[in-house]
C-alpha cells in the first residue's frame, strides 16, 4: 500500500502543486467550497515557508552526502567510528556539534554513513540528536527562552537522554540492518550492530582527477536532491493542509489537562513539522498557555520525528524500524519530560 502511495502519489502531488504555484502566482483563488479565502492565503504561505525552509538545509544535506561518498573512503569511516558500543553511542548523540544539520538534511547523509560502514545504531543516534544538540539550536532556544534559560539546559539534555538511550536499545536489539535493500546495494547486517557495507561502484572512481570527483559529486547530490525532494513537498502540502485546519483555540482546550497537554504539544509538534531552528520561538509565544514540561516535550520530539521527515525516513529505512523508533522516542520523550518538569 505504501509502496502504491508513493508511485502514483508523487506524479499526483507534482500535478497539484504545479497547478496550486499557477494559482498563486496568477493570484487566483480556489473554489470557495475548499477554501475561504483566509484559508487560502494561510495554506499558500504555510506550504511555501515549509518548503523555502526546508529545501536549503536538504540541499546542504546532499551536499555533504555526496562528498562523503566521493572523498570520503568507507574504511575511514570505521577507522574513526568507536568500537565500544557505548563510546560509539555517545559518538553519535555529540556528532551533530560539529556537524550541525537540521533534521530536514539528516536522512541523506546518515544514510551515505551507514551504507560506508558506520553502524546503523550510530547513525540512527545522530539521526537523532543532531538536529537539537547543536549550537544553532542551542542559541535559537537560549534566545527564544531568555527568561526561562533552563528551557535550553533540559532540551539539549533530554534530547542527548533520549538518543542515547534508543542507541543502546538498538545495539542490543537490532539484529538486521534498519535500511531498505537497494538494488545496486549489497546490504550485510551483523548481529547487533547493523552494519551496512557499500559495495556499488563509487561514482568518483569513474572521474579521473579532481573534475571528475566534482562531477561525481554533483552526480550524487542531484540523485538524492530529488529522491529526498519528493517526500518533502509532499510532508509540506500535507502539513500546510493541517496547519489551515487547526485553530488557535483547539489548543487551549488541552493546556488544562496535564497528560493530554503532553500527548497533544507532541503530536502538535509532529504535524506541524518546523525546523529545529525556529521551533523555539513557536514554543514561547505558548509559554503562557503551557507548561514547562509540554513545551520541552514539544521542543525535543518535534525535531526528531516529524510529518515531512516521516515521509523520507520511509522512503529510507524499513516501515517496520520507522513505526517502531516512532514509539520509542514519543514513549521516552514523554518521560524525560514529564521528570524534567517534576524535578525543576
Amino acid at each position: 500500500m505504501l509502496k502504491l502511495l508513493f508511485r502514483f502519489g508523487t506524479p499526483s502531488l507534482a500535478v497539484g502543486c504545479l497547478i496550486m504555484l499557477g494559482l498563486i502566482v496568477k493570484n487566483r483563488d480556489w473554489p470557495s467550497h475548499l477554501f475561504t479565502p483566509a484559508n487560502l492565503q494561510s495554506f499558500k504561505i504555510l506550504f511555501i515557508s515549509i518548503i523555502l525552509e526546508a529545501f536549503p538545509f536538504i540541499l546542504l544535506g546532499v551536499l555533504f552526502s555526496a562528498l562523503l561518498q566521493v572523498f570520503v573512503t568507507d574504511e575511514l569511516i570505521r577507522k574513526f567510528t568507536p568500537k565500544n558500543p557505548v563510546a560509539g553511542v555517545l559518538f553519535g548523540a555529540l556528532l551533530g556539534i560539529a556537524f550541525p544539520l537540521c533534521e530536514c538534511g539528516m536522512i541523506p547523509v546518515v544514510r551515505r554513513l551507514i551504507r560506508k560502514g558506520m553502524p546503523a545504531y550510530i547513525g540512527i543516534v545522530y539521526l537523532l540528536a543532531g538536529p537539537i544538540v547543536n549550537p544553532i539550536v542551542y542559541t535559537s532556544t537560549f534566545t527564544a527562552f531568555r527568561t526561562t534559560p533552563e528551557m535550553a539546559y533540559s532540551r539539549m539534555g533530554l534530547a542527548f537522554a533520549v538518543s542515547v538511550v534508543i542507541g543502546l536499545l538498538l545495539y542490543a536489539f537490532m539484529k538486521k540492518s534498519p535500511l531498505k535493500a537497494a538494488p545496486a546495494f549489497h546490504v550485510l547486517p551483523h548481529r547487533g550492530h547493523g552494519h551496512n557495507h557499500d559495495h556499488d561502484h563509487d561514482h568518483g572512481s569513474l572521474g579521473k582527477g579532481f573534475r571528475g570527483r566534482v562531477a561525481s559529486v554533483l552526480s550524487h547530490a542531484s540523485d538524492e536532491f530529488f529522491d529526498m525532494g519528493k517526500y518533502l513537498i509532499f510532508g509540506a502540502l500535507l502539513t500546510a493542509i493541517i496547519q489551515t485546519v487547526i485553530e488557535r483555540s483547539a489548543l487551549e482546550s488541552f493546556a488544562d489537562q496535564p497528560l493530554l497537554a503532553y500527548l497533544f504539544m507532541m503530536a502538535f509538534a509532529f504535524i506541524l513539522s518546523i525546523c529545529s531552528t525556529s521551533d523555539a520561538f513557536i514554543a514561547s509565544s505558548l509559554s503562557g498557555m503551557f507548561d514547562f514540561g509540554p513545551l520541552l516535550a514539544f521542543l525535543v520530539f518535534g525535531p526528531m520525528i516529524d510529518l515531512k521527515n516521516t515521509l523520507m525516513l520511509l522512503s529510507t529505512f524499513r516501515v517496520k524500524f520507522v513505526l517502531a523508533l516512532i514509539a520509542l522516542t514519543a514513549v521516552l520523550t514523554f518521560i524525560g519530560a514529564w521528570l524534567t518538569e517534576v524535578l525543576l
